[in-house]
């Protein structure tokens, strides 16, 4: 592997940027991961992200402190209960108040900084399919749009060093994630997905991530 391809990767602790690290790392990335402790109830997720990156051997991790709490406006910085059991009809076509004002937008932006710093090409984001409908943040055509935005705005981009922002899973279902994580030998029980665990941790298991997670695991015959 050549020192000089490296990838920052946006590591939340979940099963998607899991399975996006494994995915670059396959093809030959050294990995640089970028976790944001921006105020959410659902720390715990920190924690697996960082026993994520000793699993997949990242050679960097950096926790970065942003304190997006200070503004509010959504279910998982505390301003509201978070939504469980709700329909698949619910999860697909409304977006939820769990939706985090501009967090992907924020967080491929220090991403990108990050990588025209250590002389990266290449940002990983675990945005999917899924999330079409409920996050506007994780569709193709903002990832797209973002990236010629990301080129224009940076040195890197003036001298046409230009930085891919890389979605592996975008057109992949849950299911065909985990399929895919587990082919590359992913340790899942390190991954966090729960929005509102309990004290110790224990996932809620009606929230949507739950609820996507749980059938997701059945739909693809994985414990």
């Amino acid at each position: 592997m050549s020192s000089g391809k490296k990838a920052v990767v946006l590591l939340s602790g979940g099963i998607d940027s899991a399975v996006a690290s494994a995915i670059a790392k396959k093809a030959g990335y050294q990995l640089f991961g970028l976790t944001f402790d921006y105020g959410q109830r659902h720390r715990i997720e920190i924690e697996s992200a960082k026993k994520v990156a000793g699993h997949l051997k990242f050679f960097r991790h950096i926790i970065f402190p942003l304190p997006l709490a200070q503004f509010g406006g959504s279910a998982l910085l505390g301003d509201q209960e978070v939504p469980k059991a709700r329909t698949d009809q619910e999860i697909q076509t409304a977006i939820p108040s769990t939706y985090v004002p501009g967090r992907n937008l924020i967080f491929l932006s220090i991403a990108v900084a990050w990588a025209e710093t250590i002389g990266s090409d290449t940002v990983v984001i675990g945005a999917h399919t899924i999330d079409y409908s409920g996050y506007p943040d994780c569709r193709p055509e903002f990832i797209e749009s973002f990236e010629k935005t990301a080129n224009r705005a940076t040195k890197a981009g003036a001298e046409k060093r230009l930085i891919r922002i890389w979605p592996p899973l975008i057109h992949l279902s849950k299911t065909e994630i985990i399929k895919t994580g587990a082919e590359l030998g992913v340790d899942f029980s390190l991954t966090h997905s729960c929005y509102d665990p309990d004290a110790q941790g224990r996932p809620c298991g009606q929230c949507d991530s739950c609820l996507i997670r749980q059938r997701a695991f059945n739909q693809a015959k994985i414990k």
